[in-house]
């Protein structure tokens, strides 16, 4: 098995506005993204638990041509307001960097 921060090019996260966080997950070729995307890794459920929000406050996006996962996160509070630990969310990704994939089959 390997770490997702192993086998991305790049993990960043970013504010999308007071209501939302962004996080994109970038591979340098198609085969390690497949492995990723194929993997069940990086899922709706997975993200909810991790960062104890709800499935429908989540969505998980792929772009083949780009070699890449988006996850949008509804923020819990909105950003900037009291209780916003990260309003820039350029900290966001942190908690998926250790997640581990599955070899490829």
């Amino acid at each position: 098995m390997a770490r997702l921060r192993d086998l991305a090019t790049l993990m960043r996260s970013k504010n999308a506005g007071p209501f939302q966080v962004t996080i994109d997950i970038m591979f340098a070729d198609r085969a390690t993204y497949e492995r990723v995307r194929d993997s069940g890794t990086v899922t709706v459920e997975r993200v909810a638990a991790g960062y104890r929000v709800p499935a429908d406050d989540v969505a998980v996006l792929t772009y083949d041509p780009a070699y890449a996962i988006k996850v949008v996160l509804r923020r819990p509070v909105s950003g900037g307001d009291l209780g916003d630990t990260d309003v820039a969310g350029g900290q966001q990704f942190a908690l998926m960097v250790d997640w581990e994939v599955p070899d490829g089959q």
